[in-house]
């Protein structure tokens, strides 16, 4: 039977199988199927919970630093904390392998585009642990992170304990993002359950509604992300590491544009490295009408329509491969787009 999965806690199989016999009485006595349906899900959902499961770190501090500084241009003292988390775990893995160590909960504050989604994605990667987003501009309520009881008529768990339904793992990166937007009419109430959520003296035993049993979050990597930190109260901006995102001038765009975001638009468009080669003095005139934007989405943008370009001239003449200089790049380059991005 379903509720006797091997790492689903005893007193919750019990209370499943609890579950069970009420709801097969309740048919017994006119009762519709609704309540076996709800039974289902619940049972279901414990099931797929992971209790006992956790993906391992990469404790390779010499890969992590390879992987970290591969995928993100600069930031180095943010670089610098996460290999500072990685060496303590490291350090008290040797001493006991088994032992527990408390991940630490982080908020990226920058302006819109200086990359504090994408950075959170790269801690990830480079831990080794999967990695979920909750976007915070589209809650209402308190109850869309802590679930709605199986009584409700909208019983459903959390988004956080489908987070780690989702990741399966009991240790993934669970990615708090725009924390700053989206409070709707519960702006308290959210608040409040972010406090239990990221608390370390409340976190290890966070009740969902849905389930009404505690799980232990302790091991969950936090990260937040906003804009500013005005909407958000103190006590959870209290229970979090801040970290301000620098906005990039322009050698800094031109970098990034160049070592990664080129690369990987290419790449996505089915072009080989070769196919398309950018002049050094082309990448000023590209990212100068961009103006004083702090991030690099316009830049990114705008490198995108550079490629499909390029790649429809390469398809439709034929071309072996493309090469955009001061003369010809207004054949490739949309100013126009780049002036109004």
């Amino acid at each position: 039977m379903i509720v006797a999965h091997p790492d689903v806690p005893e007193a919750l199989k019990m209370r499943g199988f609890e579950q069970l016999a009420r709801a097969a009485l309740s048919m017994q006595y006119g009762g519709n199927g609704a309540s076996f349906e709800i039974v289902e899900k619940y049972i279901e959902f414990m099931c797929q919970l992971p209790w006992n499961v956790e993906s391992a770190d990469n404790l390779d501090i010499a890969k992590a630093h390879q992987v970290i500084d591969s995928k993100h241009y600069g930031l180095p003292k943010v670089k610098e904390r996460m290999m500072e988390y990685l060496a303590s775990v490291i350090l008290v893995k040797k001493e006991n392998p088994r032992a527990i160590f408390r991940a630490p909960s982080l908020l990226f504050v920058g302006l819109a585009g200086t990359g504090k989604t994408t950075f959170a994605h790269i801690i990830a990667e480079t831990l080794g642990r999967k990695s979920y987003l909750i976007p915070f501009g589209g809650l209402s309520q308190a109850l869309d992170l802590r679930g709605y009881s199986k009584t409700s008529p909208y019983a459903q768990p959390g988004l956080i304990l489908k987070a780690l339904a989702h990741c399966g793992s009991r240790n993934p990166v669970i990615i708090l993002d725009e924390l700053d937007r989206g409070h709707g009419n519960d702006g308290a109430g959210i608040m409040g359950a972010l406090l239990e959520i990221l608390d370390h003296n409340q976190n290890a035993t966070f009740t969902d509604y849905f389930l009404d049993y505690p799980f232990n979050l302790s091991q969950v990597m936090f990260i937040g992300t906003a804009n500013n930190t005005r909407e958000i109260s103190t006590a959870v901006l209290d229970r979090m590491e801040i970290i301000e995102m620098p906005t990039y001038n322009d050698q800094e765009k031109i970098a990034i544009g160049k070592t990664y975001v080129l690369p990987r638009e290419a790449q996505e468009a089915g072009l080989k490295s070769e196919q398309l080669v950018i002049d050094d003095d082309v990448w000023p005139k590209l990212v100068r009408p961009l103006g004083f934007e702090p991030g690099i989405r316009s830049l990114e943008r705008l490198i995108e329509s550079v490629v499909r370009k390029v790649a429809l001239h390469i398809v439709s003449h034929d071309y072996d491969s493309v090469r955009i200089t001061t003369e010809n790049m207004y054949n490739y380059v949309d100013m126009t787009f780049a002036s109004n991005s």
